[in-house]
């Protein structure tokens, strides 16, 4: 078939032809904006979820639905950086959005005080010498300017909240990949929505990020679990799995066989982006209007070199030996989530001296902790690729430290 109409689309981030099985999120979403929208109020959402689940898809959704009822939406992808950093994020994006809620020559008193709000937030940074502002906006006194990053953001969020609320419009922060945020950024962020919540201003805000970001936002602040909703999106099953590969080749006038399809299901376990890839790699294969299963089984080798090419290994290209060695035992030990002392004993050390190696993958977000003891790998199918990418475990030597004796 014509690569030119492959309606598959194995991109990161890059929304499918359908989207299906996400209809209980974007109802929640709705109705969240809804509620605001009459002053009520409704938890914020942190969705979690493993790589590949479409995440990213799902607040690409979102947007769309907020800016077509005339929300302003601010978006970014959390990396880590210091705080500075972030209060340039924030203030760059914020300032955008309240320029988009009225042009500055109709700006009201609330909307002349939201700038000069923002302004005393960009001013505790440009203090420290790290940015500068780009307006010639005087910075208020008294709010936004505390130098403590929680109680900074709480007034410019409310402050702009305010300002949206008098034109009848609301404001959605969008953060992508949550768990790469500071403890002291995603604490300041769950403290300013709360904010909002009391003083029943329209602007909520809406995560994406791996399984671990709803333990880390109940750390950061115990009422959390309160605040947010914490949906879970995983693989696509039944009916909405076999509709994801079939749809978007029905819409370009292809069919899939059943038992195609029962090999594909099999295959990809559901998970959207492997059907978007499967899907990818039998569009250049099968010949006709009609997939056979004999297309999906020649299409596999080139889904699987495609995976562990781009998908898996540039993730396993960022490890050292010794994690590298961590990942491939998890993987021997095989798919389910695994204990640490069961890791460590196949790696020939004790659970202590592994501590930092199993902290450093989390933090790089390739595992993540289930349940205490235990630690996942937060790509799907990602044991199965170890043990294609690393056919024998290799045990890197101890690295004993040289003493040095105190002068």
């Amino acid at each position: 078939m014509d690569n030119l109409d492959n309606p598959y689309t194995p991109n990161a981030g890059a929304s499918p032809e359908v989207l299906i099985g996400r209809d209980d999120q974007t109802a929640s979403f709705e109705i969240l904006l809804r509620r605001l929208q009459r002053g009520r109020s409704e938890q914020s959402m942190i969705i979690t979820g493993l790589r590949g689940v479409g995440k990213t898809v799902l607040l690409n959704r979102f947007e769309q639905i907020a800016t077509g009822v005339g929300w302003e939406v601010v978006e970014f992808e959390a990396s880590k950086h210091d705080d500075a950093r972030f209060r340039q994020t924030m203030f760059s994006q914020l300032k955008a959005a309240l320029l988009r809620l009225s042009p500055r020559a109709r700006w009201t008193s609330r909307a002349q005080r939201a700038a000069e709000v923002l302004s005393a937030f960009a001013v505790s940074v440009d203090q420290q010498g790290m940015w500068s502002m780009s307006w010639d906006i005087p910075p208020a006194e008294g709010l936004g300017d505390h130098g403590d990053l929680g109680m900074d953001l709480t007034d410019v969020l409310v402050a702009i909240g305010e300002a949206a609320a008098e034109v009848n419009k609301g404001v959605v922060v969008l953060i992508d990949e949550v768990q790469f945020l500071a403890a002291p950024q995603l604490e300041a962020l769950i403290q300013a929505i709360h904010k909002t919540v009391e003083r029943s201003v329209p602007v909520t805000f809406v995560g994406a990020g791996l399984p671990q970001i709803a333990e880390l936002a109940g750390d950061a602040k115990s009422y959390a679990e309160r605040l947010f909703k914490f949906p879970k999106i995983d693989s696509l099953h039944g009916d909405d799995a076999r509709r994801a590969l079939t749809e978007p080749a029905a819409a370009e006038g292809a069919l899939f066989d059943g038992d195609a399809v029962d090999l594909a299901m099999e295959i990809t376990r559901g998970y959207p982006y492997f059907i978007q890839e499967l899907g990818y790699q039998v569009w250049t294969v099968a010949r006709g209007n009609r997939v056979s299963r004999e297309d999906v089984a020649l299409a596999r080798e080139a889904y699987e070199a495609k995976l562990d090419s781009s998908f898996f290994r540039v993730r396993l290209d960022r490890a050292t030996p010794l994690q590298t060695a961590y990942m491939r035992a998890m993987a021997q030990l095989g798919p389910e989530p695994q204990k640490a002392a069961d890791v460590a004993r196949l790696l020939e050390r004790d659970s202590t001296q592994l501590g930092p190696t199993r902290a450093e993958l989390i933090e790089m977000g390739l595992l993540y902790t289930p349940e205490h003891g235990y630690a996942a790998f937060t790509v799907p199918d990602f044991d199965k690729f170890m043990l294609r990418a690393v056919p024998h475990l290799e045990i890197p030597p101890i690295q004993r430290r040289s003493a040095r004796r105190s002068r």
